[in-house]
């Protein structure tokens, strides 16, 4: 068993939970503050209010995107824990300064499918995101023909996942409608992949990911490291952050 495939195991094992993927553009300069303050506060306290917490990512790509997956047994799991989480006494506490790192917080693909966390091995993930012609259709061509064959160029997919076209319960937090997507996740570089023009209605969007690994944090819980102040705009807020 591979260190992934091990790592996604201890994260969820449901291999058919609702994702969230989520992608935020930052202020110029920010990313790390926003990072920092996640690892400090974020994480320990979505979990406490029930959310399983998937791959922190850096953009290699935008060095001010932050990517991240979290996620939940199923949609009314959801419901309830979003609403603990961003009720509660963390979020409050510390809403003001994540916002102000963010241009934005609503590029959000609601998923089905298991839970994935970053990888112990040194190296990139790279997620392909496909917008397919025919969904069913093209979710039978990845098992039977490209799935097969990124496992054997040394791309293993380990964590699949499909739109969930449910209606999302928690408004406060928009997620991308109107569309319908199979993404997948993979570690090590991009390897070219086949001619999917017939399948698909764009070409496959490829985020090249450096995971953000606990250890690697600047400070610890107790340490009286605060994150500075957030980076002025270099440009002007698309729109306005929400609960994030």
């Amino acid at each position: 068993m591979n260190a992934i495939t091990t790592t996604n195991a201890a994260v969820n094992a449901a291999a058919n939970a609702i994702v969230e993927l989520r992608q935020y553009t930052l202020r110029p300069g920010a990313r790390d503050t926003l990072i920092e303050l996640f690892e400090r506060e974020f994480v320990t306290g979505q979990e406490a209010a029930g959310i399983t917490l998937g791959g922190r990512f850096r953009d290699l790509d935008d060095p001010d995107r932050f990517v991240w997956l979290r996620s939940f047994p199923d949609m009314a799991a959801r419901e309830r824990a979003l609403r603990a989480f961003y009720g509660g006494p963390v979020w409050q506490a510390h809403r003001e300064a994540a916002n102000a790192t963010m241009l934005d917080s609503d590029d959000v693909l609601l998923l089905r499918g298991p839970g994935f966390a970053a990888p112990d091995t040194p190296g990139p993930v790279v997620a392909t995101v496909c917008h397919p012609v025919d969904p069913e259709a093209f979710a039978r061509h990845f098992e039977r023909r490209l799935r097969p064959a990124l496992t054997a160029a040394g791309s293993a997919p380990p964590a699949v996942y499909r739109t969930e076209q449910a209606e999302n319960t928690f408004p406060a937090l928009p997620v991308r409608t109107g569309e319908d997507v199979l993404v997948w996740f993979a570690a090590g570089e991009a390897r070219p992949l086949p001619d999917l023009s017939s399948h698909l209605r764009s070409a496959p969007r490829r985020l090249r990911l450096e995971p953000v690994q606990r250890r690697q944090t600047f400070a610890r819980r107790g340490s009286g490291v605060r994150p500075g102040p957030p980076a002025a705009a270099g440009r002007p807020a698309r729109r306005r952050p929400r609960d994030a």
